[in-house]
């Protein structure tokens, strides 16, 4: 699942620093496994918006994700206003996790 943005550039940057989040419950960073939707970058207010979901609603561990999701963000855009939206919808499944995902929970 590819992640939506309007910079391209920018984007690439969140991702690396992303690939750092794990779901504790799976070893599993959040983009590989499908979590991240979208990362919208507002160039006038510096706002950084990540749109993300968990892989369910009651996740036990969804404060731990959207706090390491947010520093994560942080230590990669520090002058950004980092903003995480959890939403439920699309609701997350198995097909969401990237092929590389898929090889790291098969090994």
């Amino acid at each position: 699942m590819d992640v939506k943005t309007n910079n391209t550039e920018k984007n690439e940057i969140a991702l690396i620093g992303l690939h750092n989040v794990l779901d504790p419950e799976i070893g599993l960073n959040i983009v590989d496994l499908g979590l991240v939707y979208e990362i919208d970058f507002s160039e006038e207010t510096n706002d950084i918006v990540v749109t993300m979901t968990l892989t369910t609603q009651f996740c036990p561990m969804g404060e731990s994700i959207v706090e390491s999701t947010t520093q994560s963000m942080q230590q990669s855009f520090p002058e950004g206003n980092i903003q995480v939206n959890l939403i439920f919808q699309p609701p997350w499944n198995q097909s969401m996790i990237s092929e590389e995902g898929h090889i790291f929970l098969t090994t």
